[in-house]
């Protein structure tokens, strides 16, 4: 609504305006004429150093053309344009840096190469493009830009880093780019024929520094902030570890032509039809990066607490604090000693749950996409709770992320009160303080979500420790995850819900094992079996977060799944969408990867709940609209887990209105039901029984649901 009536007050302010000499009359037009470079041109007094750089700037290293050639062809490119001024200002940072010896072009000839001078130009101009391709939507007007604040541009710039977009206060529309990098309030949104401009006061420079180095920094300079967290890192010998930034083998692979894309997938089998229109193809992900986030405590919460970072013996007192506070599992077996290596050391475990193996920007910590009650027309605007699950890095234990309309922010292991009955709305009822869980400060001072090349940082408001409250409160929830959420290779390299048309994003090719092993959690286990991710970006699919995933061919494919909080009876759960496409599956599942017990009969995905539950009765009778008590409902869903069936869930939906649970061909397999264990590593294989190879596997989310919730004599399970 913020933009919506900013968007509207903006026209009429510019048709009000327009002939006014005290307002520049370049902005908010559309130039018809103008190309990115034409326009710059007609403003060079403004423009000129970038212009230049443009022109001497190549647009890769196998490329000839210049970006100002670029610039003058057609396209789509959302430009964020320093003025000269902010020229001449990075060059006068680069000078108070000693990087430079004044802040002038001439300082770069008393180098014997011009390795400096192209990086620095590079910098100025590749960090300052989005290269939208083929898609007009990928032209980002300020009424477009991301809305969570700190959050990322779906594509990433020319030099394959993505923005960040961020405003002063809410309410307002002063924009800055990475943080820093002011938006001009009124020479934006300016429309020419293969793009948008938008001035900036700043050049766009993040240090690209890894989080290695990041905290060594902070220990080398004793800066506060993170310093006690920065002694922890290093202590746990995770420095060289938060080095790593991509896979170069892979990249190697990719840059000669070794990693397939999968050509015209369609025509291999399924019959599915959501390919992209002109572009058939399935795109292996370009890039195999690394990635962190860190949620860490700051120096001003372990100074509250008495704690000096500074002090020789800080780790020694947070070691203290963490057992005097029982921020630790009782049953854990940890040791308190200074072999902070070891993973059996406390202060060891404790800084691990701080740490997911890959990096997430602000605005995708959690998913809102089709949500019943939500709408990307009204973004700020949330409706039921959404939640991710992730393992943390070491340790087998799982962090909960969570967000909804009453949380007001996104907190870490929150269990609230639900609304969830079957005649309610799905909304938070209450939370009681002991259940709050910790706040994610994603527009803090102290979050890192730009500089740090494979990494974000976020601060909480309070400590975060995988206690027995914690597990206890996560060991009475179902638990819903995604495919994708298996795959940190998919998160950090932004391939799970990338808000883009692209055909490269819209359907991703994952390389064969014998190719490359992409994914570390997932196996394919013969060389005809091709698995894609299927985007779902904007389409109307009752899928969790919309997108989907598919094997093709004579498939046999496994997992590996998350831990169970603790050990407990469990039904795990695989949720299915039928159509005529799919084929026959037989399911296995264990914790030995290399010999896993066949788990129930073979699943035919071609059958929807009437078909699977085979007893004599249409989909109309078994629908809870045509129920008119809640205790029929209760009873239809128990004769059809009498067949290990289950209907879809009321969270997902298709154009906000009808769900996942609404429709006859959504419904939810009980793949086994037995005691699982937190220290198990268990795994899920599915194999076609068909002798076909055009028949497809379709993947959507799992559940692990404890005994106390699937057979509560209090309540029966929610249908959310």
């Amino acid at each position: 609504m913020r933009r919506l009536l900013f968007g509207w007050l903006t026209f009429c302010f510019v048709l009000l305006s327009g002939c006014s000499e005290t307002i520049d009359t370049s902005a908010r037009y559309v130039f018809t004429i103008h190309t990115v470079a034409s326009y710059l041109e007609a403003h060079d007094s403004v423009y000129s150093e970038y212009l230049n750089i443009l022109k001497k700037v190549a647009v890769s290293p196998r490329s000839a053309s210049s970006l100002y050639q670029l610039m003058t062809a057609r396209g789509n490119y959302t430009c964020f344009v320093p003025t000269n001024k902010a020229i001449y200002d990075y060059l006068q940072d680069l000078t108070d840096e000693g990087f430079i010896s004044e802040p002038t072009w001439e300082a770069f000839d008393a180098f014997p190469d011009s390795t400096k001078l192209d990086s620095i130009r590079a910098v100025i101009v590749m960090n300052s493009i989005i290269d939208g391709k083929d898609e007009a939507s990928q032209r980002y007007l300020t009424f477009y830009f991301p809305t969570e604040n700190n959050g990322e541009f779906p594509i990433p710039n020319l030099n394959d880093h993505k923005l960040t977009v961020s405003w002063t206060s809410e309410g307002n529309e002063e924009y800055l780019i990475n943080g820093e990098c002011e938006v001009d309030e009124r020479n934006r949104d300016i429309q020419v024929i293969n793009g948008i401009i938008h001035q900036i006061h700043k050049v766009i420079a993040p240090k690209d520094e890894t989080c290695g180095r990041y905290f060594q920094n902070i220990l080398d300079q004793k800066r506060e902030g993170y310093l006690m967290f920065a002694k922890a890192v290093q202590a746990c010998g995770l420095l060289d570890t938060f080095s790593v930034v991509r896979d170069e083998r892979y990249e190697q692979l990719y840059q000669t032509d070794q990693i397939p894309d999968m050509l015209d997938y369609q025509s291999k089998g399924g019959g599915d039809m959501s390919a992209t229109p002109g572009d058939p193809d399935a795109h292996a992900p370009e890039h195999r990066k690394y990635g962190f986030t860190l949620f860490c405590e700051t120096d001003e919460y372990w100074q509250s607490q008495g704690i000096d970072p500074t002090a020789p013996d800080a780790l020694k007192q947070l070691q203290a604090w963490i057992v005097s506070h029982g921020m630790y599992l009782s049953d854990g077996g940890y040791q308190d000693n200074e072999d902070y290596l070891s993973p059996s050391n406390m202060l060891h475990q404790w800084v691990m749950y701080h740490i997911l193996p890959m990096r997430i920007a602000a605005n995708k910590l959690v998913y809102h996409c089709n949500e019943i009650g939500y709408s990307l027309s009204t973004p700020f605007r949330y409706s039921i709770p959404v939640y991710e699950w992730y393992p943390v890095m070491e340790g087998g234990r799982l962090i909960k992320i969570y967000e909804s309309a009453e949380s007001k922010g996104i907190f870490l292991n929150r269990f609230p009160v639900l609304r969830n009955g079957i005649k309610q709305d799905g909304h938070e009822d209450h939370c009681d303080p002991d259940k709050e869980g910790c706040r994610v400060l994603t527009t803090d001072s102290l979050t890192v979500v730009n500089d740090i090349v494979n990494a974000c940082i976020y601060p909480l408001d309070r400590p975060l420790a995988y206690t027995d409250a914690v597990r206890e409160n996560m060991g009475k929830e179902r638990i819903r995850f995604d495919l994708f959420s298996l795959f940190p290779e998919a998160i950090t390299n932004g391939i799970r819900r990338a808000d883009s048309p692209e055909g490269r994003w819209q359907h991703v090719y994952i390389p064969q094992d014998n190719v490359y092993k992409y994914f570390d959690n997932m196996s394919i286990l013969n060389e005809e079996t091709h698995f894609i991710h299927y985007n779902g970006y904007r389409t109307p699919w009752a899928n969790y977060c919309q997108d989907e995933d598919k094997a093709f061919g004579h498939f046999d494919i496994m997992f590996r799944l998350p831990p169970v909080p603790k050990r407990n009876t469990y039904e795990f759960r695989y949720k299915l969408l039928a159509t005529a496409a799919r084929g026959i599956v037989q399911v296995y599942f264990g914790s030995n990867p290399n010999r896993l017990a066949v788990a129930g009969i073979p699943i035919d995905m071609t059958e929807g709940v009437v078909a699977s539950f085979g007893e004599s009765a249409s989909w109309g009778e078994l629908q809870d609209q045509n129920q008119t008590t809640e205790e029929e409902i209760i009873n239809i869903d128990h004769k059809l887990r009498n067949h290990e069936l289950m209907k879809g869930s009321r969270h997902e939906s298709e154009l906000n209105q009808t769900t996942s649970r609404d429709k006859e061909n959504c419904c939810r397999k009980i793949i086994v039901r037995q005691t699982l264990d937190p220290n198990e590593t268990y795994y899920v294989r599915f194999k076609s029984v068909l002798d076909s190879n055009r028949k497809e596997l379709y993947l959507d989310y799992f559940e692990y649901c404890p005994k106390e919730v699937y057979d509560s004599p209090e309540r029966p399970e929610d249908i959310w």
